[in-house]
């Protein structure tokens, strides 16, 4: 089994480069959250530039994948279907992805 760390950072390259396929702007992403007892935080500064920070340790997984990606939706200022076929999108490259580490862990 991988890492939570390793996890995240597997997860953040997939959802980055699904989001740039489709024109997103992409953030910078931690873990944790500098926020005590926050499970995601989303920062701009004054220059443009966003963070999304999400708590790993003792979530599942899924959830923090869920945080990912709404924090995109978030910085991307996305909403009604627009939001919905990116969740959507970003959901199925992040399953793709797993899947093809899953098989390449079995070969």
């Amino acid at each position: 089994m991988e890492s939570p760390s390793l996890q995240f950072a597997a997860t953040v390259r997939t959802l980055g480069a699904a989001a740039r396929e489709r024109g997103l702007v992409v953030p910078g992403f931690r873990s944790p959250p500098r926020r005590p007892g926050a499970e995601r935080t989303v920062r701009r500064t004054a220059d443009g530039a966003a963070t999304i920070a999400v708590a790993v340790r003792g979530r599942p997984f899924q959830a923090v994948v869920a945080d990912l990606i709404e924090g995109l939706v978030l910085i991307n200022e996305l909403d009604g279907l627009a939001a919905t076929r990116v969740r959507t999108a970003l959901w199925e490259a992040v399953v793709e992805a797993h899947a093809e580490a899953a098989w390449r862990g079995a070969a």
